[in-house]
């Protein structure tokens, strides 16, 4: 297999196992405390993956220089603490499927990231994230509608996701504009430690506490998934493929993982969403789609 379809096949797997993660989100967070959750989760798996590397590339693969590992540890705080972290304390008060359609203006971040650093999109990418707006509009308008998360429904869920997406956009732009490591597995298993060290200091510094006799075992099943999983699993192949392929066409994990963040939310935990957050929810994918054909067509200029 060539490695162009390595890259899109490890692209397929972020699709679909990242699109998993909102629901089992919801489902570890009704037992363990959010921060705590994402910080062992990051922590065993980086720490898993670690060893992997070390195994399969040798461990001279998870060397890096200072300014390499500075990326690292900068998108470590930036994508799972920053950006996951805060996806599962927003996911307290918004449904899970409403998380994923919020998320998916990671690509809008990045569009606007790019013209403050200097680019100058094409006004089809404007008018893309222009379309973006008015849907995330309408999201964070009726956020606090619906079903609601796993302790209501605060109208200021919505904010917290869209800041969560900020985070993941931030550390995504920055490992393709700083040096990083050469071996993207080994990126990203000390993003996962860094990021799950973060997440376990502010947890324990602010008391969070773990009652075992007091987690469901689905609850349990979700966790393990996601430590392991979705850790090694979609992690790894986020960094793989962004290696591999253009930023733009990896950007298209955002309007895929909505999609099956909201059927496994209906299907699987009966959240319900409103006539206006579906059209903020559809405007919202639409203009992604925009905004990354628009970029497609100027690679090619």
């Amino acid at each position: 297999m060539s490695s162009r379809r390595v890259a899109w096949a490890a692209l397929g797997v972020v699709y679909v196992l990242w699109g998993s993660t909102y629901l089992a989100n919801r489902l570890i967070i009704t037992d363990v405390p959010p921060l705590l959750s994402g910080g062992v989760r990051f922590a065993v798996g980086g720490g898993l993956l670690a060893v992997v590397v070390a195994v399969v590339a040798g461990p001279s693969a998870l060397r890096m220089t200072r300014a390499q590992f500075g990326t690292t540890a900068l998108s470590g705080v930036l994508l799972p603490a920053w950006g996951n972290g805060i996806v599962t304390l927003g996911q307290q008060h918004v449904s899970s499927g409403l998380a994923a359609l919020l998320i998916a203006a990671v690509p809008l971040y990045i569009v606007v990231l790019r013209a403050l650093t200097g680019d100058r999109p094409r006004p089809a990418t404007v008018g893309g994230v222009a379309v973006g707006v008015v849907g995330l509009a309408l999201l964070v308008l009726t956020g606090s509608s619906g079903s609601g998360g796993t302790v209501g429904s605060a109208w200021w869920g919505p904010w917290l996701i869209l800041l969560a997406g900020l985070g993941w956009a931030t550390g995504t732009f920055a490992t393709t504009r700083l040096p990083v490591p050469p071996n993207p597995f080994a990126l990203a298993a000390v993003q996962m430690l860094v990021g799950g060290a973060v997440l376990l200091a502010v947890s324990l510094g602010k008391g969070d506490r773990l009652d075992p006799a007091a987690v469901s075992p689905v609850a349990w099943w979700a966790w393990a998934y996601m430590m392991v999983v979705v850790s090694l699993g979609a992690f790894s192949a986020y960094a793989y493929a962004l290696a591999s392929l253009p930023v733009s066409t990896v950007a298209t994990y955002a309007y895929v993982n909505p999609v099956i963040a909201v059927l496994l939310g209906v299907l699987v935990v009966g959240e319900r969403f409103t006539a206006l957050q579906l059209v903020g929810g559809a405007v919202v994918v639409c203009s992604v789609v925009l905004v990354i054909a628009a970029e497609r067509v100027a690679s090619r200029v």
